[in-house]
């Protein structure tokens, strides 16, 4: 069994936000997958097989800043190891529409990795970065502030590019998983 975690933030005030990537690209995933859905644990969570292994998709319903205490329940409940989880989350040090996959990586200043790496108490977790670039306003602000049209078709080509990346975390190991999906440019 697999976790899949998009971080975001719940409520229709921050859809299509930069914080809430996570949760975006969750739905892009679900939209080409049959999937049931739960609401549990203080999350929505997608039930799919996928290469008859179940996969969990979860969007924690608490703001992204306690992040880990749903993480850390679902570990928990369902008693899997640090190793079957992955976290989907923005990252404002790269460019809108790269992306980069890494383990064992501290939190770089996000408030909802750092939640997560103290309530699992390690930082060896696999997490996909998908880039919303940096501005010269209140960091803050410019996280909750929502996509142009323009960056939603660069963010939406992203996606396309990753439209395998799922299948491959099923079926991979993490060292060519990671491989695949570090290109320097992505291309």
């Amino acid at each position: 069994m697999r976790l899949i975690f998009g971080l975001g933030n719940p409520g229709n005030e921050y859809k299509n936000t930069r914080h809430n990537i996570g949760f975006m690209f969750l739905d892009f995933i679900l939209d080409n997958v049959e999937f049931s859905l739960n609401k549990k644990m203080n999350a929505l969570e997608y039930e799919t097989f996928i290469n008859e292994e179940k996969v969990l998709f979860v969007k924690p319903l608490s703001y992204m800043n306690l992040s880990g205490e749903v993480v850390s329940k679902y570990l928990h409940f369902y008693k899997l190891s640090i190793d079957d989880i992955l976290v989907i989350q923005d990252d404002l040090d790269m460019n809108l529409g790269l992306y980069k996959l890494l383990f064992n990586h501290g939190d770089g200043g996000h408030n909802g990795i750092k939640n997560i790496i103290l309530n699992l108490g390690s930082k060896e977790f696999l997490r996909l970065k998908i880039g919303i670039s940096k501005a010269d306003i209140d960091t803050k602000d410019y996280v909750l502030g929502k996509f142009s049209k323009e960056n939603m078709k660069l963010l939406n080509n992203t996606f396309e590019k990753l439209h395998n990346f799922i299948y491959d975390y099923v079926s991979m190991n993490r060292d060519l998983l990671i491989g695949k999906y570090n290109c320097k440019d992505n291309n």
